[in-house]
């Protein structure tokens, strides 16, 4: 997954003017105790980190 897919996903779960606000704000405990832009911004891949997101707004299985 690459990050424009990664903010497309997150635009289409939270709204094109939340889903930023939300991935600088939110900490997830999954996420090592960081938000979704600190984790991106770490190293760890979209792919982790959606995964990450998914779980903590559980949203459907069709959105994985």
């Amino acid at each position: 997954m690459r990050h424009t897919e990664f903010w497309s996903r997150m635009e289409s779960a939270l709204g094109a003017g939340y889903a930023r606000h939300w991935a600088a704000q939110t900490v997830l405990g999954e996420l090592g105790g960081r938000t979704p832009d600190e984790a991106l911004g770490a190293g760890m891949t979209p792919k982790e980190v959606w995964a990450a997101v998914w779980r903590a707004l559980e949203l459907p299985p069709v959105d994985r």
